[in-house]
């Protein structure tokens, strides 16, 4: 028989193997514990993370849906006569592409702007710079040329004149020339890609008013530059102010030196096409275009600035039904700025003020004295403009001064008229 103490010894034994399997079930639901609570903070994470993910997500279909509604409401805007207007080409969709036809014609002074949506002309504009090899030799990312053009178009204000679709035109009239001249065997890469963004950027919100009165007026504008080109230098710097824009900046992968030229190629330009200065660039022009030396860096910049001179005024080198409709743009912002000169007693340029201008006088001293000079001295270094600019200038130009006689003509008539009818009345 078991004596006493074993059983004692037996009893202690079983409690103390029951305080282990306890103290163990107890360290197990612990570290059991630790391991719910670690896991769990860990889930608690995650589903931030998710949530954050799904804001995000959320956001971005946002903008995704903002940037459609103000796509749809630029595609709705009333740029166009409805019997004039074309299929749109959606930007959203990376399929769209512009015809065969449309490219052809892109390149030739002929080309009816009227006829675009800006969607669409922002898709020439893209096409111009991939077709020029700008994207591909100067290693654009084509996602920041998008941006880089939607924001160029969001820059221009809404003028009667100095808007967005003037933009393309000089655009796409620099790049009929780059083409029509064989530009590209003339001028290095860099060169071109100056000549094209100086166009597009060149009138960069104008606010519809000219230097002459931005210096009579005292504007911030004319202060902050001292007079100086008030207009064109507010111009370059809206530009680069785009620029600085890490997603709108096209010259992104560009070393600091190839940047400095750049930019100091495109700010020449944009300042050139202040029209106080034509005498000057078009007299130096002129000194240089008979021993013209495309090895002759002065040479090359002022053929550069006489270029982008030509294209910021060429619409009456495009037909008459393209050209036409610019001229009413152009002085229905003329008598805006009169109107408000005369309401704030400023002076009054007489070919702005609508009770002293004709469309007829108007163009034919623009044409005669302005346009065909300048057109007609680059023809002596590019022959091939003759027939598809100088042509057709000289055509405008005949056309206003037989709309100018007629004009005159019932001006006269009408001024015997009221002479005859001011005697009755004396009588």
């Amino acid at each position: 028989m078991p004596t006493l103490s074993s059983d004692k010894e037996e009893l202690f034994q079983n409690v103390l193997t029951r305080a282990a399997e306890q103290f163990s079930k107890a360290f197990k639901i612990n570290k059991l514990k630790t391991e719910v609570t670690n896991r769990l903070t860990m889930l608690e994470k995650r589903v931030e993370l998710e949530g954050m993910k799904v804001m995000e997500i959320e956001k971005c279909r946002n903008d995704i849906k903002k940037l459609r509604e103000e796509i749809a409401s630029r595609n709705n805007s009333n740029f166009l006569d409805d019997n004039k207007k074309r299929s749109p080409c959606i930007p959203s969709d990376p399929k769209c592409h512009l015809s065969k036809e449309t490219m052809d014609a892109l390149t030739l002074p002929t080309f009816d702007a009227w006829q675009w949506e800006p969607n669409e002309m922002l898709s020439c504009l893209e096409h111009m710079y991939h077709d020029l090899g700008l994207v591909r030799d100067f290693n654009i990312n084509p996602i920041t040329l998008k941006r880089w053009l939607l924001c160029i178009h969001d820059n221009y204000r809404n003028n009667p004149y100095h808007n967005f679709r003037h933009c393309f035109c000089v655009t796409q009239m620099m790049y009929s020339m780059i083409c029509l001249c064989s530009l590209q065997e003339k001028f290095t890469q860099m060169e071109i890609l100056a000549l094209m963004t100086a166009a597009v950027c060149h009138d960069l919100d104008h606010p519809g008013f000219n230097n002459m009165y931005q210096i009579n007026a005292r504007t911030e504008m004319a202060l902050r530059y001292n007079d100086i080109s008030p207009l064109e230098n507010h111009h370059c710097a809206v530009a680069f102010q785009i620029f600085s824009q890490p997603d709108c900046n096209i010259f992104f992968n560009f070393d600091p030196e190839a940047f400095k030229q750049i930019r100091q190629e495109t700010i020449t330009l944009i300042l050139a096409t202040d029209m106080a200065r034509h005498s000057e660039i078009l007299k130096t022009f002129k000194q240089k275009v008979d021993n013209f030396d495309y090895t002759n860096k002065e040479h090359v910049a002022c053929l550069k600035m006489v270029l982008i001179k030509c294209c910021d005024i060429s619409n009456e080198v495009r037909p008459m039904e393209v050209a036409e409709p610019w001229v009413d743009c152009l002085l229905e912002e003329y008598f805006m700025q009169s109107d408000r000169e005369k309401a704030e007693g400023l002076p009054v340029a007489p070919f702005m003020d609508r009770e002293k201008v004709t469309k007829s006088t108007a163009q034919t001293g623009f044409i005669k004295f302005v346009l065909l000079p300048m057109f007609e001295t680059v023809m002596k270094l590019f022959p091939q403009i003759e027939e598809v600019m100088v042509k057709p200038l000289r055509e405008s130009r005949d056309r206003y001064e037989e709309l100018k006689q007629t004009d005159d003509a019932v001006n006269e008539v009408q001024k015997k008229k009221s002479e005859n009818l001011t005697m009755d009345g004396e009588k």
